[in-house]
C-alpha cells in the first residue's frame, strides 16, 4: 500500500484506572502523517501527548482505536511481534539521550542492529554512516560522557535511524537543551527530511521549533483541536 500514509491513528482512546476511578486520557484521536512529512504535536502539560506519542509508537497500547503503519494494523499484534516491529519500523528520540555511559558512540549506535542479529560489520557500516552524516564521525571512539550535550543527542537520532524505520517520533527531543544547542539539533531533522525523506512526528511544547515542520497538531484535554 504505497499510497498509505506512513502512519496513522483511527479514534485512539486511552483510559487509565485509577484509585478506583477511570481517568480518560485520550479521546478519540485520530490523525495521519504522510510520507516525507513532519508534524509537530503541541498542548500543554497533561493534555495527552506522551501518551499518544507511546500509543503511536506501540511502547504501550490503546484502550480503543487503531494505529497503521503504511496501511498495517499494528494495534493488536502479540506482544513479541510488537517489540521486534517497534525495534525494525519505529525511531524514538527522547527528551533524554538514554546512550549507555559502558559503551561508546559507535557503540550505542549499533546496538538496536545488534539486538535485531544484523551482521556487526553490516551494523558498524550503517552506524558510521549516519555518525558521519550528523558530524560526529571523529567522535565514534568516545564514551558518552566525553561528549556534548548536542552531540549526545545527534548521537541518539542517530541510534533511532540506523535500524532505517518508516517514522521517527520524538518526545521533547530538545527539551533538555539550551537555545542554541536546540536549534543545532532541529537544523539536523529538517535536514534529514530534506535529503532522506525522514517522516518525523514529534511533541514540543515550543511552538518556535513546532512551526519549523509542515505542520502543526494541537491536542487540548486529550482531543486534537483546531
Amino acid at each position: 500500500m504505497s499510497d498509505a500514509p506512513a502512519l496513522r491513528a483511527e479514534d485512539v482512546r486511552k483510559v487509565f484506572r485509577r484509585d478506583g476511578y477511570d481517568l480518560e486520557v485520550l479521546k478519540g484521536v485520530s490523525l495521519s502523517i504522510a510520507r516525507g512529512e513532519m508534524a509537530g504535536v503541541v498542548g500543554v502539560s497533561g493534555a495527552g501527548k506522551t501518551t499518544l506519542l507511546q500509543i503511536l509508537g506501540t511502547l504501550d497500547r490503546a484502550t480503543s482505536g487503531r494505529v497503521l503503519y503504511g496501511g498495517r494494523d499494528v494495534s493488536a499484534l502479540p506482544e513479541e511481534e510488537m517489540a521486534a516491529f517497534r525495534n525494525r519500523s519505529v525511531g524514538f528520540v527522547f527528551q533524554f539521550h538514554n546512550l549507555l555511559p559502558e559503551f561508546t558512540v559507535l557503540e550505542n549506535v549499533m546496538l538496536p542492529c545488534l539486538i535485531a542479529r544484523i551482521d556487526p560489520e553490516v551494523a558498524r557500516g550503517r552506524a558510521s554512516r549516519l555518525l558521519s552524516d550528523v558530524g560526529l564521525s571523529g567522535r565514534i571512539a568516545h564514551r558518552t560522557g566525553e561528549i556534548s550535550g548536542g552531540e549526545q543527542q545527534r548521537a541518539a537520532i542517530c541510534r533511532a535511524l540506523v535500524m532505517e524505520p518508516s517514522v521517527l517520533l520524538a518526545d521533547e527531543p530538545t527539551g533538555n537543551l539550551d537555545r542554541k544547542t536546540a536549534a543545532g539539533v532541529v537544523d539536523l531533522l529538517v535536514e534529514l527530511n530534506r535529503t532522506q525523506g525522514l517522516s518525523l512526528l514529534m511533541v514540543t511544547h515550543n511552538e518556535r521549533i513546532a512551526e519549523r515542520l509542515h505542520r502543526v497538531i494541537r491536542i487540548d484535554d486529550g482531543r486534537i483541536v483546531p
